[in-house]
């Protein structure tokens, strides 16, 4: 799959998940949390990668202070969405189904998620 410039690359989700975990945060804290290491050429990638989710507008700067704070501006349920629609593109000319039904034949739901699945449908299910 071609990646494009919306993609998000592994390292860069990694600073996502960290900032939707722990909300806001600094190069500095993002460095320390996500590699254990506030060392300057982990700050430095800590920092290039921010500013290409920055571009992609997946995360926001607060320069109001003299250390710029991080926070995203995706949600995780945007991503998951982004995702999930670039995989069915991909995979399943566009069509969800065939990745529900793997995901429900052969991984299995859990009672919970079984439940959760069938107030879904019934919630889609009603008239508009």
């Amino acid at each position: 799959m071609a990646r494009t410039s919306q993609d998000v690359t592994e390292a860069e989700l990694a600073l996502l998940q960290a900032l939707w975990d722990n909300g806001p945060a600094t190069i500095r804290q993002l460095a320390e949390g996500v590699y254990g290491d506030a060392g300057a050429s982990t700050y430095a990638t800590v920092q290039k990668l921010l500013e290409r989710l920055e571009a992609k507008q997946c995360v926001s700067r607060d320069r109001t202070g003299s250390v710029h704070a991080f926070r995203a501006a995706l949600d995780r349920d945007a991503l998951i969405g982004r995702r999930l629609r670039a995989v069915a593109d991909s995979l399943c000319g566009g069509s969800v189904a065939p990745l529900l039904t793997h995901l429900v034949e052969r991984e299995g739901l859990t009672d919970k998620e079984l439940s959760e699945l069938r107030a879904l449908v019934k919630k889609l299910d009603r008239p508009r």
